[in-house]
């Protein structure tokens, strides 16, 4: 092989230092991915106990060895139908940022399918039309061998006043306006 060859051949490779993982799961049919950084764990269906005065999507607490985690079933917060959850429904613990730090949260999908690594260079942006949650929340589009992953950015797809359980965010502003 003379060495333009070899230079082509190596311009053609991958280049996998731009390659990412994501962990892969479903909603509704559709898959969707997590950067797997913000990962902490994946758990099956465990007891959730309800909060009153949340929001629909907010499911309510989980106790994880000790440490409280409020859970969230995305289909609602996507405003997909709500269904019934079965042995393969999943929970998975992640770590995202609010504007008070970072904490962690609980998010009901359908099913965990698995980690995938995915080159940015197969990473498109997000579209602005034909898709059922807001652009905002998603990162790109990435094509893989059988299908298009949507992957989302965690960080933008609660907002804090959406975490602050909403109407007792209201009442405790009320009390501090009535204390000054």
């Amino acid at each position: 092989m003379s060495q333009s060859q070899i230079n082509e051949a190596s311009s053609l490779s991958v280049d996998h230092s731009q390659d990412m993982k994501f962990l892969q799961f479903e909603l509704a049919g559709e898959f969707y991915g997590l950067d797997i950084l913000k990962i902490m764990e994946i758990n099956g269906l465990m007891d959730i106990t309800a909060v009153p005065q949340t929001p629909q999507f907010m499911k309510g607490l989980i106790n994880l060895r000790g440490k409280v985690i409020p859970v969230i079933d995305l289909r609602l917060k996507f405003g997909l139908p709500e269904e019934t959850y079965s042995e393969r429904t999943s929970i998975i613990v992640i770590e995202f940022n609010t504007l008070s730090g970072t904490t962690h949260m609980g998010i009901v999908v359908d099913r965990v399918s698995e980690v995938i690594t995915i080159n940015k260079a197969d990473i498109e942006p997000a579209p602005e039309f034909g898709s059922r949650l807001k652009s905002e929340y998603i990162k790109g589009m990435a094509k893989t061998k059988t299908q298009v992953l949507i992957i989302l950015d965690i960080d933008l797809i609660l907002t804090d006043e959406e975490l602050t359980f909403g109407p007792r965010a209201e009442f405790v502003e009320e009390e501090k306006a009535e204390d000054a």
